[in-house]
């Protein structure tokens, strides 16, 4: 191919070879849209090199028009719904925000069940400067996190912005999601990603959550230019709080049924994810809660819901109040 440079083959590689571990006689659906059209052709070129037969299905249409309505239905058609509960590898290079929102889909879930490797792919392919070290590095963090928090029921999130939240995790178990995918394993970017994230126990959460990161969903590429500030009590968010990107979260959520239930607590383990898009999700020293579904993708969780809506809050420190011992502090990693 004549577009596939040195650099862009090598992170295809990688995400074929090292994150999805690809096999001969593979069957591998590739969603894509417009964008990434020429990045899908690569990794099909690559998969088709290792043995597989991987075919690719532009989603354009209902990613663009997912982007510019929150209420327009990201589950997929059936025909599409149908090649991913078939595959062995599903890989989705996208608009990161829809591929993130794509995740908490009924066909996600009934793949993963279904035993198939499931990953979006993050911007930048060609240009990560990625180790196979980093990729083990973040991992082997969100394993001795998990560790730490077996059998824990609740943790405190604090940071310099006036997040100050106590959320209970108790009875629910951790999600790894690392960028070495596994069979059955839930849906994460690859291969800048890493984070721990549980559903939050739904009636539990309270106290104050300022998103100064990203907030998806409103419609805002990049993080947001004024903190929202939440408000949750018992777990529902009473008040929605800042400037324009606040009152937009509000139209957003407004009437739709269990978008007010804080859903998600997690945290990232990368020092490569980078700040200002999606991804600042994985990275290290970040928090992230989501409002609305947590039932689809995470165990335990009872909330259902059309939207999941992640926001990012920065230079945390996350500590188990159980015992007092921090996981991070002050934005940095001290397990």
């Amino acid at each position: 191919m004549s577009e596939m440079t040195e650099e862009l083959r090598r992170d295809a590689e990688l995400v074929i070879d090292v994150c999805m571990s690809v096999e001969k006689d593979d069957v591998v659906t590739i969603i894509t849209d417009d964008a990434h059209r020429m990045q899908a052709e690569i990794l099909a070129h690559v998969a088709v090199e290792r043995g597989a037969f991987p075919v690719i299905a532009n989603n354009e249409h209902q990613v663009r028009r997912a982007l510019a309505d929150m209420r327009f239905p990201m589950a997929p058609p059936r025909n599409l719904h149908q090649a991913m509960v078939n595959s062995d590898e599903i890989i989705i290079i996208t608009n990161l925000e829809w591929a993130n929102r794509f995740a908490h889909v009924s066909a996600v879930k009934e793949s993963c069940d279904n035993n198939a490797k499931i990953a979006s792919v993050e911007e930048g392919m060609g240009s990560w400067d990625l180790t196979d070290a980093d990729i083990e590095a973040a991992t082997q963090r969100a394993r001795d996190a998990i560790a730490a928090l077996k059998g824990v029921k609740r943790c405190r999130v604090t940071s310099p912005a006036g997040t100050d939240v106590s959320v209970s995790i108790e009875g629910r178990p951790a999600l790894e999601v690392t960028p070495i995918k596994k069979r059955g394993q839930m849906m994460g970017p690859v291969p800048l990603w890493a984070e721990v994230a549980f559903a939050a126990v739904e009636d539990q959460t309270q106290g104050r959550i300022v998103v100064d990161g990203i907030m998806l969903g409103i419609g805002v590429e990049g993080q947001v230019r004024e903190p929202i500030i939440w408000t949750v009590e018992n777990g529902r968010v009473v008040s929605i709080e800042g400037g324009e990107e606040a009152r937009r979260l509000r139209e957003v959520i407004e009437g739709v049924e269990g978008a007010d239930v804080v859903a998600e607590f997690a945290f990232g383990t990368s020092e490569k994810s980078p700040y200002g898009s999606p991804s600042e999700k994985g990275r290290l020293g970040t928090v992230h809660f989501a409002i609305g579904d947590n039932h689809h993708a995470y165990p335990g969780g009872q909330n259902v819901c059309q939207l999941h809506l992640d926001g990012a809050c920065m230079k945390v420190s996350l500590q188990i109040e159980d015992t007092g011992q921090y996981i991070v502090k002050d934005g940095e990693w001290v397990l």
